[in-house]
């Protein structure tokens, strides 16, 4: 089990990237959330086994169609045992 903060830059608002990255999160089983920052980023929290959190931190690169992303920031964090995945 892991978990990962990621700040998403770039034209990420507005462009339905939180509704995104929730459905790709929920087929991958990725727990967490996903929330816009004042400051025009997305902050995620993704947490789970190994695997889908890489995959899904691959697509938060991307993200959704209309997204524009310029440099995602990752840390890295203990697991507290997330549950679902929500947008703020």
């Amino acid at each position: 089990m892991i978990r990962r903060r990621l700040i998403v830059h770039g034209l990420v608002q507005g462009v339905g990237y939180r509704y995104s990255c929730q459905l790709h999160a929920e087929r991958l089983g990725v727990r967490g959330w996903a929330a816009n920052r004042d400051d025009g980023t997305v902050e995620l929290v993704l947490e789970g086994e190994e695997g889908p959190v890489t995959q899904m931190m691959a697509w938060v690169q991307r993200g959704p169609r209309h997204a524009e992303v310029t440099r995602v920031e990752v840390g890295e964090e203990t697991p507290e045992g997330a549950v679902g995945f929500d947008t703020f």
